[in-house]
């Protein structure tokens, strides 16, 4: 489940929590273009210290000045900046799309849009199928037939990519009831045979272009729900068939399924 933060953990200190002195050079280490929807550097500060628009919420300071607040030695901030810097585009689209909502409010009321994003963005999980077959079965929550009775293809032709750091942050303390919020995108097998740095850039590309689709991303039905225990390789307990007897956890589903992704 950790996997994609694996390069990115080994850069960070072995003795004390890393600062955002010390995130900011991982990023700029990183290989990739870690800039807002404007075209600003991200710069992570830390939080309370005044930047340079103080009186902003935290999407709109983002997208004004790239400036991303980091709370000291908080596993939510951390793991917030080093997704920053697995899928840039992703986070910058979402941040641009939160302000465009902003922007488009007429109410008090919080748009169901901007639920829908910061679902994706707090419990978020990049789902890639190279078996339509298999992505049917994840649409229609028939978790057991695709987990267990194919968990072979699963793991042949299905790769998942967490997203959300607060899915990552739960994932250091794992309890039955943990669910992803997912985004699904039919691709060509050939895509998840590339080397894990490729694979996340397009994870990266694909969901970014999702977001800054206006026809999408409208309300939260549109993420599918994701038992993450249940991914074959993820929890030492889905060895056992009888782990996915729990409907508690593996839900039969919901009347409105959410859509298909478009292809890669």
């Amino acid at each position: 489940m950790f996997a994609p933060l694996r390069v990115l953990a080994e850069r960070l200190p072995t003795i004390g929590w890393p600062n955002t002195e010390i995130l900011n050079h991982v990023a700029d280490e990183s290989g990739r273009r870690i800039v807002n929807a404007r075209g600003q550097r991200i710069e992570f500060l830390t939080a309370g210290v005044p930047g340079g628009e103080r009186d902003l919420g935290f999407e709109q300071r983002t997208y004004l000045t790239g400036e991303v607040q980091v709370r000291p030695v908080n596993w939510h901030d951390l793991l917030n900046a080093l997704v920053w810097m697995l899928f840039p585009t992703a986070k910058a689209a979402i941040n641009g799309r939160h302000c465009m909502e902003l922007d488009a409010q007429t109410s008090s009321e919080r748009p169901p849009a901007r639920d829908a994003l910061t679902h994706f963005d707090e419990d978020g999980v990049v789902v890639l199928s190279g078996d339509p077959a298999l992505s049917e079965l994840l649409r229609g929550f028939a978790w057991r037939e695709l987990f267990w009775r194919r968990r072979d293809d699963v793991r042949r032709a299905m790769r998942f990519v967490v997203f959300g750091h607060a899915l990552y942050e739960k994932a250091l303390a794992p309890f039955v009831g943990m669910t992803g919020k997912a985004l699904l995108f039919d691709v060509d097998a050939a895509v998840l045979a590339r080397e894990p740095v490729r694979l996340l850039a397009d994870a990266d590309r694909l969901t970014a272009l999702y977001v800054l689709d206006s026809a999408r991303m409208l309300q939260p039905a549109e993420l599918a729900p994701l038992p993450v225990l249940g991914v074959p390789g993820w929890w030492p307990e889905n060895e056992a068939e009888a782990f996915y007897d729990n409907t508690d956890y593996f839900r039969p589903g919901r009347s409105r399924r959410a859509p298909a992704n478009a292809r890669d």
